[in-house]
């Protein structure tokens, strides 16, 4: 390993809430010029009961304190079982880690407040090391969303000199990073398009509860097609045509999808058609809108890379070529932890790791607050 090298195990769990995955990183040199190492991806699902809770919270804005707290705590011994248990498949002991990078279960996020939820001193008592964690707050704190984040990763690793590229995340939001050829990072424009799989899980969960939760290949979503005025509503919405900086949060996409009176009681199948259209769409609509015309590559990472619907969809309207990750090496699933590792390791060296452009905060700030190895 490199004399600058170090490993640190970045965590993330989605808003789609389905678990933690961890991405055991060696990262060697120091803020834009580092690099990254993917040595071992590893996903842990979050219990039932935690999933269920997390849902029924995130989507109810409701919740005793004592559910609150419960929630907290099985979250973060999520966090560190998934650790754990990559450091083992890896044959990695916690001592060789430079940090963990645990970016927390988000609960509510609507700027200037947002709550990404953890305990990172139970992570550092069951690891046995340092945490790095609520990467979001300098930021707001800054005057900034407090997302995305990513796109500081997605410079760093995916600039090239010649190729104007987007790189397009479908998690539960939607998020886009749009990189210049040859281009400064305070190019980099980024922003959340709207919803990813939120929407589309959302239906499934509540109306088809005997079933996985998802649209397995976006399979359903292709049987029938929802009404077209209730499509060109969806992406009406005013947040899907507000200008950048902005984010969002699944149960505000969720929201504006039951706002639409077209299809408040329409049948399961176009429900889960719309609301993959809806997804589309509004990609369609931010690269349109707010990028500047003519990208090369679309470069596809996330859950949504799974779903047939939504890559069929992009193919067919995008005049480029369209990518996955995993054909740039980077595994789809471990992409956004291995972004956190990244985070981290600037969080150690002092480097502020915050986009304005993409966030609108009025400075560069350093993201995280470290706990100590116990």
């Amino acid at each position: 390993m490199p004399d600058d090298a170090r490993v640190i195990a970045g965590a993330m769990s989605g808003t789609s809430a389905d678990g933690v995955d961890v991405a055991i990183t060696q990262i060697t040199g120091h803020g834009l010029e580092m690099t990254a190492k993917l040595l071992h991806h590893h996903h842990a699902p979050y219990d039932p009961s935690l999933r269920e809770l997390i849902f029924r919270i995130r989507e109810s804005g409701n919740v005793a304190l004592s559910e609150l707290a419960r929630a907290g705590r099985e979250i973060s011994l999520t966090y560190a079982r998934a650790v754990n248990e990559s450091l083992a498949a890896s044959q990695i002991r916690a001592t060789e880690l430079a940090a963990v990078a645990a970016h927390g279960q988000t609960l509510y996020h609507d700027p200037p407040n947002t709550i990404q939820w953890l305990d990172p001193s139970l992570i550092a008592a069951e690891v046995g090391c340092r945490v790095v964690s609520d990467f979001r707050r300098a930021d707001l704190a800054a005057g900034g969303q407090g997302a995305p984040l990513v796109p500081f990763a997605d410079y760093i690793l995916f600039r090239h000199p010649t190729r104007n590229r987007v790189l397009l995340n479908i998690g539960g939001i939607a998020n886009i990073t749009w990189l210049k050829p040859g281009g400064a990072i305070e190019d980099v424009i980024a922003f959340d398009t709207g919803p990813g799989n939120c929407v589309v899980d959302h239906v499934c969960r509540r109306e088809y509860p005997s079933g996985p939760g998802f649209d397995p290949d976006g399979a359903m979503s292709r049987i029938t097609l929802p009404p077209r005025e209730a499509i060109d509503a969806l992406a009406r919405i005013p947040y899907i045509r507000r200008p950048p900086p902005k984010s969002t949060d699944g149960p505000a996409m969720i929201e504006a999808f039951e706002s639409i009176r077209e299809l408040r009681n329409a049948p399961f199948l176009v429900r889960v058609s719309a609301a993959t259209l809806f997804t589309v769409t509004t990609i369609q609509i931010a690269m349109q809108a707010f990028l500047p015309a003519g990208a090369d590559e679309l470069i596809v990472s996330g859950g949504g890379t799974k779903n047939g619907a939504f890559m069929h969809h992009l193919r067919a309207g995008f005049k480029g070529d369209v990518l996955t990750i995993d054909e740039l090496n980077v595994l789809p699933d471990a992409k956004e932890a291995l972004a956190f590792a990244l985070l981290a390791a600037a969080t150690i060296d002092g480097v502020p790791s915050n986009l304005p452009s993409a966030t609108g905060a009025k400075r560069g700030v350093v993201l995280g607050s470290i706990t100590p190895k116990p």
